[in-house]
C-alpha cells in the first residue's frame, strides 16, 4: 500500500467509525431526550452548557448553536464554575454537563452545587452508570463503542456524538418553537449568509444605470443604450408602459441575420414578456431566477413601473452567489 492509499484508508475508516457511532445514537434516544427539550423549551432561563477539555469544546459550540437557532445560551467551564464562575447559573436556567465518562471530577463537584441551586441537569455523556447520569434530571446517552483514534484514546468519536446531540437538541428547540427563516436573519445580519436571508433586490439595483428605449427607436439608439448603461441590456417601453427587452445577445443575433441594420427598430429585436422581479424580492430568489431561467439580468418593477435593473454581477458583489 502507496502512501496515498495509506492517507485514503485511514481517512474512510475514521469516517466509518465515526458514521457509524452517529447512527447508532438513534437508537439511544428515548423519553429522556423528549423531557430534556421539553425542560429547556419551557424554561424561562438560559440553557448553561458545561464541560471540562474536549467536551467543554463541544459544549462552546453547542452554546452557539442554541444562540443562533434561537435558545438564548451560555458556555460555562466547569473547572472555573468550582472556582469562582457558578455566579453564571441564574435562578430558572437549565445546566447541561458535558462528559464522556461522567464521572470527571471537576463535574462530580459542579454536581451538587447545581442541584442546590435548583436548576435542572441534564447530562449528555456515553456512561449511563456515571455520577452524572444517576444525578442528572435527565441523561441523553452519547455511547460510542470505540474512538476513531486507533488507541482509543483520543477523544474523536465521543466528542462527535456530543456534538450531534446537541444539535439535535438545537433543533428540536427550533421546531418546536417555530424559529423561521426571518428570525435567523435577526441573529445572522453579517456575511453573506445574512444577506441571502435579508438581502432584496430593492437594497442592490438602485446602484445601476436605468436602460430604456422607446419601442421605436433606431437599433443604433438600442446599441448606444446598452453600450452607455454597462448591463448588457436594455428596456423597451410605449407611451411609458414596459413592452420588452432587448440584450447584447439579441444584438448579435441581429447582425447575424441582417447585412443592412438602418430602418430596424427596438421592436423588430426585442423579446416580449420579459423577466421581471419586484423590489421587495429577496435577492437570493432573483438568483434562483436568473439561475433557472439562464439569464444574467432581471427588470425590475415596481407595480407597473420599470425601475430599473438587477444584475447577477449585483448578486455576486454582494456575496450571494
Amino acid at each position: 500500500m502507496n502512501d496515498k492509499q495509506s492517507i485514503l484508508s485511514i481517512a474512510k475508516r475514521t469516517i466509518e467509525t465515526e458514521g457509524g457511532a452517529i447512527q447508532n445514537l438513534v437508537s439511544l434516544l428515548d423519553e429522556q431526550f423528549a423531557g430534556a427539550t421539553e425542560c429547556i423549551l419551557q424554561s424561562k432561563g438560559r440553557v448553561v452548557v458545561s464541560g471540562v477539555g474536549k467536551s467543554a469544546l463541544i459544549g462552546a459550540k453547542i452554546v452557539a448553536t442554541f444562540n443562533s437557532t434561537g435558545t438564548p445560551a451560555i458556555f460555562m467551564h466547569a473547572a472555573d464554575a468550582i472556582h469562582g464562575d457558578l455566579g453564571t447559573v441564574q435562578q430558572n436556567d437549565v445546566v447541561i454537563c458535558i462528559s464522556k465518562s461522567g464521572n470527571t471530577e471537576e463535574i462530580k463537584q459542579l454536581i451538587p452545587l447545581i442541584k442546590r441551586g435548583g436548576n435542572k441537569l441534564v447530562a449528555i455523556t456515553g456512561n449511563m452508570d456515571s455520577v452524572l447520569a444517576k444525578q442528572a434530571d435527565f441523561a441523553l446517552n452519547t455511547y460510542v463503542e470505540k474512538e476513531a483514534c486507533p488507541n482509543n484514546l483520543a477523544p474523536t468519536t465521543s466528542t462527535t456524538a456530543q456534538l450531534v446531540m446537541g444539535d439535535a437538541l438545537a433543533i428540536c428547540l427550533l421546531e418546536l418553537k417555530g424559529f423561521s427563516s426571518d428570525d435567523f436573519a435577526k441573529y445572522h445580519p453579517g456575511g453573506s449568509l445574512g444577506k441571502r436571508l435579508y438581502l432584496r433586490v430593492a437594497d442592490i439595483f438602485g446602484n445601476n444605470l436605468r436602460p430604456e428605449v422607446d419601442i421605436n427607436s433606431k437599433v443604433k439608439e438600442v446599441i448606444v443604450e446598452i453600450s452607455e448603461k454597462m448591463l448588457g441590456v436594455t428596456a423597451v417601453t410605449q407611451n411609458g408602459k414596459l413592452v420588452g427587452i432587448v440584450t447584447d445577445g439579441d444584438i448579435r443575433r441581429m447582425l447575424n441575420k441582417h447585412d443592412n441594420i438602418s430602418a430596424l427598430t427596438a421592436k423588430d429585436i426585442m423579446t416580449s414578456n420579459p423577466k421581471t422581479v419586484s423590489p421587495d424580492v429577496l435577492a437570493i430568489k432573483a438568483l434562483e431566477s436568473m439561475q433557472e431561467k439562464g439569464i444574467s439580468q432581471l427588470l425590475v418593477m415596481d407595480g407597473d413601473e420599470y425601475v430599473g435593473v438587477v444584475h447577477i454581477h449585483n448578486l455576486i458583489n454582494e456575496g450571494i452567489l
